[in-house]
Formats: C-alpha cells, sequence, structure tokens
C-alpha cells in the first residue's frame, strides 16, 4: 500500500518578498524531503500558499494607497515566480483569499464551537476616535511591559515571544498616525486551549522520540511551565474571512487561526482541481503522515495551538464543510494529526539579522538572476539552521560552490562521461559485469548502500547530514579514480580502463539519484545525459482557478510514477549524450560585489 506524505510549509504573508532566511527555513527543507519521498514513490502532497489576510497585509495597503487585493496578488505572483525558478515543487500553492479556504476556515470555526471549546468574551481594545475604527494587532505598537522591548505589537511581542494583553502596552502608538487611542470595549470569540491542554501535552509528549529538541522545548516545556490559556480568534478587521455566526458582522476570524488551516483547505483545493474531491481524504486520515516545515518563531503555533484546532473539531468537520459546500453529505472521521514539526532556526545574513528595512537581505528572485538554482539550493542545504541560526556569508558561499559542488561533485561527473564520450564514441563501455574486480565491486557496494545511508537521514529529516553523506560519496568515486587512474590505464589495457569507467559511471548514475533531492535542475541534465527517457521528476505549472472571490493562480506539480530511489542498473554498451558542465566556477570577486549591494 502505497504511504500518503503531506509536506506542509509555512505560509509567507503578502507583504514583502521572500529571502534566504524564508527559504532555508522552510520551503527549501520542504521540498528536499518532498523530492525524497516521491523519489520513494510515495503519495506525496506538498502545500502552501500566500497568507493574504491579517494585518501586515492590510498595513502594506495602506503605506502603499492601493486595496489589500492587490497587494496580495502581486506579492503572490512573485511567490509563485520565485518557487518555478528554484525548483520549489508544490503539489498546491494557493492563497488564504479563496472561496474554498474560507468555507473550511468556517466550517473547522462552527466544529469547535459545536463541541465547546469557542466562547465569547468582551476586552478592551485601541481605537482610533479619527479614523473611527479599532486597531488590532500590528496597527498599534508601543513598549512591551513584560520584558520592557520597543516596538512591540499589541497582540504579542517578538522580543521576548509573549502573548500580550492589548490594553496593558505602554505608551501605545498608532503605526497608521490614526491620532490618540484610547480603549474601547468589543466582544471576540476566544479558542479555550485551557481544555484541550491535556490532549496536547501528551501528543506531544508521543511525539517525542523523533521530534527536535529545540521544538519540543519551544512548545512542551512551555505547556509545562506556563499552560495554554484561552487565545482570541477574531479581530475587528473587514479585510478577512468572516466569522460565520449571526450579529458579528464586520469582524473576521483572526489570522494566527486561520492561515493553518491552509494546510486542510489546499488539499482539499487541490482535489477539487483535479475532479477527485474526495482525494484530500488521503492526508488527513490517521495513515498519512505529515511534516510542517517552519521556523523557530511559528513552532508554538503549529505545535499546540493547530493540533489544539484539530483536536477540538473531533469528527465534525468533514459534515460541517459538506453542507457549508453544499456537497453531499460526509461520513464523520477525526482529522490527523502532525507527525514532526522540523522547525528550522534563524539564518543571518554576513554576522547581522536580516532586516528588509534596511536593505540587509539576499532575496531570492534577485539572486537567480545572478546564480543557478542548484548553487543557491546547495549553499542554503549545507548552511541550514537545523539546530541553531545559522550565518549567509558570502566568501562562504563562493568558496562551497567551488571547492564543493564544481572541484568534487561535478568535476568527478564530467571528467568521467566526457572522458568515455571521447573514447567509447558515446557509449557505456560494453564490459562484462561478471568480470568486475573486487575494486570495482567494493566502489559500486559503497554506492548502492548511500541510499540507506542518505534515505535514512531524510526519513529522520536531518537534511544538512544527508547532503554530507552524499558529498562523501562523490569523495569516494574520487579516490577510486586517483587509484585506478583510467587515463593513464587506456594507454596500456582498454580492457581494463573501461572497468573503471563503466564502475565510475554506474557510481555517478546513482549519485544522480541520491543528489535530486537537493540538486534537482543539474540531476535532471545528468539523468537527460545517460539517456533515460522517463524524468526523475515531473513538471510545474500554473493554474488559474475561478471561484466565488474571482480568480486566482495556483502553483501545481505533477509528477512522474514508481520508485526511482534505488541503485543504478547502467547498461553496458548503452548509448548516451554529449555531457556538459553542471556547475560554474564562481570568482572570488563575487564576494565584494555583493557585499556591496547591502544595507
Amino acid at each position: 500500500m502505497t504511504e500518503n506524505i503531506l509536506i506542509a510549509i509555512a505560509w509567507p504573508y503578502a507583504n514583502a518578498e521572500i529571502h534566504v532566511g524564508n527559504i532555508t527555513g522552510s520551503h527549501l527543507p520542504g521540498d528536499i524531503i518532498a523530492r525524497y519521498h516521491r523519489l520513494k514513490g510515495r503519495n506525496v502532497a506538498m502545500v502552501s500558499g500566500t497568507d493574504s489576510h491579517g494585518t501586515p497585509v492590510t498595513l502594506r495597503a495602506d503605506a502603499e494607497g492601493i486595496t489589500v487585493e492587490e497587494v496580495y496578488k502581486r506579492y503572490h505572483d512573485g511567490f509563485v515566480d520565485l518557487f518555478q525558478q528554484m525548483g520549489i515543487t508544490y503539489d498546491m500553492f494557493t492563497t488564504t483569499h479563496t472561496d474554498n479556504h474560507f468555507k473550511v476556515s468556517q466550517a473547522i470555526f462552527l466544529a469547535l464551537k459545536e463541541n465547546g471549546h469557542i466562547f465569547a468574551k468582551k476586552s478592551m481594545q485601541w481605537y482610533s476616535p479619527s479614523a473611527e475604527r479599532f486597531l488590532p494587532d500590528r496597527y498599534v505598537e508601543g513598549t512591551c511591559y513584560i520584558c520592557g522591548a520597543e516596538g512591540a505589537r499589541s497582540d504579542q511581542c517578538d522580543a521576548c515571544g509573549n502573548v500580550l494583553e492589548p490594553a496593558k502596552l505602554i505608551d501605545p502608538i498608532a503605526k497608521t498616525g490614526d491620532g490618540a487611542l484610547e480603549l474601547r470595549e468589543t466582544e471576540h470569540f476566544y479558542l479555550d486551549l485551557s481544555q484541550l491542554e491535556p490532549t496536547v501535552a501528551n501528543f506531544l509528549r508521543e511525539r517525542s522520540d523523533h521530534m527536535r529538541d529545540t521544538v519540543l522545548g519551544e512548545s512542551l516545556g512551555k505547556i509545562e511551565a506556563e499552560g495554554l490559556l484561552p487565545r482570541p480568534i477574531t479581530r475587528d478587521l473587514d479585510w478577512g474571512i468572516p466569522v460565520p455566526v449571526e450579529g458579528w458582522e464586520g469582524k473576521s476570524l483572526y489570522v494566527w487561526f486561520e492561515a493553518v488551516i491552509g494546510y486542510l483547505s489546499s488539499p482539499i483545493e487541490m482535489s477539487k482541481v483535479i475532479g477527485e474531491p474526495d482525494a484530500w481524504k488521503s492526508w488527513w486520515t490517521q495513515e498519512a503522515r505529515q511534516f510542517y516545515f517552519i521556523g523557530k518563531d511559528n513552532i508554538f503555533f503549529h505545535t499546540s495551538l493547530w493540533p489544539a484546532e484539530l483536536m477540538g473539531t473531533g469528527d465534525k468537520f468533514p459534515p460541517i464543510f459538506s453542507k457549508l459546500s453544499g456537497l453531499p453529505e460526509a461520513e464523520p472521521h477525526k482529522l490527523t494529526l502532525p507527525y514532526d514539526v522540523p522547525a528550522n532556526q534563524f539564518m543571518n545574513l554576513e554576522g547581522k539579522k536580516i532586516s528588509g528595512s534596511r536593505n540587509w537581505a539576499v532575496y531570492g528572485r534577485d539572486a537567480l538572476t545572478r546564480y543557478d538554482p542548484d548553487a543557491l539550493r546547495y549553499y542554503l542545504t549545507v548552511n541550514m539552521p537545523e539546530s541553531k541560526d545559522a550565518d549567509w556569508d558570502w566568501e562562504e558561499f563562493v568558496a562551497h560552490n567551488n571547492n564543493e559542488l564544481v572541484a568534487n561533485w561535478g568535476n568527478l561527473a564530467n571528467r568521467v562521461l566526457s572522458f568515455c564520450y571521447k573514447h567509447w564514441d558515446g557509449h557505456i563501455p560494453a564490459v562484462d559485469v561478471d568480470t568486475l574486480r573486487p575494486q570495482d565491486l567494493e566502489l559500486v557496494a559503497t554506492i548502492d548502500a548511500g541510499f540507506n545511508s542518505v534515505g535514512d537521514l531524510l526519513e529522520a529529516v536531518k537534511i544538512r547530514a544527508a547532503i554530507q553523506e552524499a558529498m562523501r560519496l562523490a569523495t569516494e568515486v574520487n579516490k577510486y579514480l586517483d587509484t585506478n587512474a583510467p587515463w593513464k590505464e587506456i594507454k596500456v589495457d582498454k580492457d581494463e580502463a573501461a572497468k573503471s569507467i563503466y564502475t565510475a559511471l554506474r557510481a555517478i548514475d546513482s549519485l544522480k539519484t541520491i543528489f535530486a533531492p537537493f540538486l534537482p535542475f543539474t540531476s535532471e541534465a545528468l539523468n537527460k545525459t545517460f539517456g533515460y527517457e522517463t524524468p526523475l521528476f515531473g513538471e510545474q505549472f500554473v493554474e488559474t482557478i475561478e471561484d466565488a472571490l474571482g480568480t486566482h493562480t495556483a502553483l501545481r506539480y505533477k509528477g512522474t510514477e514508481g520508485e526511482q530511489w534505488k541503485p543504478s542498473e547502467l547498461q553496458p554498451g548503452k548509448a548516451f549524450n554529449k555531457p556538459s558542465p553542471l556547475f560554474k566556477k564562481l570568482d572570488k570577486s563575487v564576494v565584494e560585489e555583493e557585499r556591496a549591494r547591502l544595507g
């Protein structure tokens, strides 16, 4: 039976370009793991989308003097373009501003409410008399009353990570310049997390054998120290998902509550698009494994609050969603809980925190105008902040590219293929594999074992260690060639040289698959050079979808069938295509040129 794997990746806010820290924090690790599971022949759905709601987006629209819809669509189109260029293969990259997402989110809300996990409560919120509106979240900034940091939002302080009570914020001001503020009473719905705390804590303890210590410390540790308290899940905003309760017009579901629901709504939307309305259940039954790729600032939302939402719905989501959507009545069933949340730490830049406002960032689309995607993917992978913060350093980027991609793996593949193409007329040497020597069989066994050693690391989402193991295997092939030296053998005994070249090519053929999750573009190029008709991966495409809210674009992916994560079965005598270099050597001048672009 095919295993179902959901790869869920943090939804980027539609208010800023995506930089290398975002890419290595969630999008790239998610893609690497998705590609691996696809090569294993598993049923993968990699999903995410543009987070179109919330105050970051409305603030950007206010600042630019355009509509919120214009802002979100502009950034959404940019995200889609970046992921296509970077090879981030989403099966469905959509947006939260769709009729489908509205109905799924409202169904989750109603299921929680029906199960008694939601209550209404009045509280004091900051109000602008001049603008005649409440100013939620990022509209109000002040000094944190817990740690004293300036620039704290009215609902949360990024400096200490605590959720704040708006009324306690010190010296609040409106970011929009909407004059003096005053506290006024307003009513909102709250999710009673205290009711769900025991089951959330048990869920985390059950995952403690494979979740990262940094993740458990931020989630289970926080629950054991502070407990889970009720949190508001609605806001005084027109832009967003309407609260599905009569008399609550003008209020929307809070973005932190509804954005995570996208991990459920996007597979449902994808199922509709492919004409299989129930396909989403493959990734939302208890047998599926779900991986959530996020940054460390989102750990608590994905390990505690999102599981609480899922648990709190019981088995009532499918019937309620069917009723809201006008679909045939669905059977009740419980929704799957996350299997792993391999959250990454942050990536800094040249020793400083990345900051868009200070132009201290390396943006994905800009970098792709000067560098190949696999070169960027490689550095972001070997430097991935899995257990601690990492630092993008331009000098290191050039060194990793030149010393590892070009000199080790790239040179290995190109020189062996080129030598073979020249001396065996574009064919794999027609050796009798039964006559391979002990040193040949030893190398083949070493590389073949890499499918287990690298695969086991990817199963455990140890991505840095996995690519280091892949590069170690490439080094083993180089050592073999240094010892056997077929360029010398051929002058004495071409048959012996043929065995060395065949063995090396078989190893390279396997390595192109092992490297494929990390370096898909060059691995696919090698696959074509070897003359294979079946590609390693499928193709990405953009689809325009129309619904009750209008039209939106979605990035989609169509994969290949069957398992390909297995050792090479390279046929002696097989014709192959003329090779070309896989990677470009970078001049050291790149370092100062790139540093001059910063700040």
